[in-house]
This record gives structure tokens, sequence and C-alpha cells, in this order.
């Protein structure tokens, strides 16, 4: 892990929607949880603005949070964020407690690489479409990548990338493939550009009509 992160954050005994919009509106602060480990789920307050530029960084979603809760630092990972369906305001969060010595899934944003200069785009004329943005990874916290890299540069028009396809840090798995060949889903492809897909359908009706048009010619000359 190229990045370490703490959060400070308080401990609270009020809860409830009622004291949950209370924080938020009269304090500048989210409510939040962290659970997990041999520990009792404690419930704790963070200030809004410190979370929001945290969250700036890619790498806050999938590293370890130093959280230091009145004093006493305990290291978690994110695990869930609800946000306002309208407005940029964080309004809960929920934090899992981690061991150095225990695997973790979390989910790794994926970077996609040499998009430019991929084969089935820059010779072929291709279009990229991705069909995952991240991948949930098992691995101990020290192991944990800030994001997995997908190279494009050889892919060429009609194939696609899949998750055994991916090069992973060493200790580090995806939970899918953990799971049997089957899935093994596809994680980006190089496609036509769809305005090509309808000439050439257009041009294999046609064909196919003048094919026909020809065969029915032939049966009514030999009758």
């Amino acid at each position: 892990m190229s990045t370490d992160f703490t959060l400070n954050a308080k401990g609270r005994e009020d809860t409830g929607k009622g004291a949950s919009r209370r924080l938020r509106r009269l304090a500048g602060e989210i409510p939040a949880i962290v659970y997990g480990g041999k520990k009792a789920p404690a419930q704790i307050s963070l200030v809004h603005k410190d979370v929001m530029k945290a969250l700036e960084n890619e790498a806050f979603y999938s590293h370890i949070v130093s959280l230091n809760v009145d004093g006493k630092s305990e290291d978690v990972i994110i695990k869930d964020i609800q946000r306002h369906p309208a407005k940029p305001i964080l309004q809960h969060m929920d934090f899992f407690r981690v061991s150095k010595s225990t695997k973790l899934q979390v989910r790794a944003p994926l970077h996609f690489i040499n998009e430019e200069e991929c084969v089935g785009v820059k010779l072929n004329g291709g279009l990229i479409a991705h069909s995952m943005t991240e991948l949930e990874i098992s691995c101990l916290p020290k192991n944990l990548p800030e994001y997995l890299e997908v190279d494009m540069a050889e892919i060429d028009l009609g194939q696609t990338v899949h998750i055994s396809d991916i090069k992973l840090p060493k200790g580090v798995e995806s939970v899918a493939l953990s799971h049997g060949a089957d899935h093994d889903l596809p994680v980006a492809s190089v496609n036509k550009p769809k305005a090509i897909e309808v000439e050439e359908e257009v041009a294999e009706a046609a064909e196919d009509a003048t094919d026909g048009a020809e065969d029915g010619a032939e049966e009514a000359s030999e009758e």
C-alpha cells in the first residue's frame, strides 16, 4: 500500500434517524458504525468535510484506514457509503475492522491502460467497451493494491479480456475465480462501431436476397 489514511472520529450514544439528521445538519458530521473483529459494534461520528476530502483520492475506497475514535486507533476498511440522492452529502458510513493476519475481501478499482495504442482501436477502428470498473479480491491487508491494471494494448477487434487475463499482484486472488472457471467474467472488449455493424447486416441481407433471386431463377429455367 502506497498511501496511508487517517480519520478522526468520536463515539456517540444518541442514535436514531432524528439524531442522525441533527448530527448532519447542526454539527456538519456524518453518523457511522464500526463493526467486525472481536469487539462489539460502535456508533461513531466523523467530520463531513474531512471525509469528503479523503474521498477525492480513489485509493481511499480500497485502502486500510487508521480510524482514531476518541484517541484510540484501529485499522478499518470502508464497507459502505450512503449518499444523498440529489446533494453532495454523505449520510452514513460503515467501517469494518481488519486484522493484519486475516484475509479480507474488498473491491479494487480497475485502471485500463494503453487504450489509445490498442490494436483493435488503432488499426481496425474498434471501440472499447468496459464490462467492469472494479474487481472483488481477497488478500492480507499488507498486500492490498491501490488499483489493478488492465492492459488493452494487444487486444484486437472482436476480442474480450476476462478476469483471468488480469495480472494480479503477489498474494492477491480474484474472489470470482476462486469459485471456478465458470466465473471468469468479461472485463472489457473491443467491438465494431454500430454504424459498421448495421452496414454489414444490410450488405448480408442484400446478398441473401440476391442469392435467393438467383436460386429462384435457376429453378424456373429448369422447369
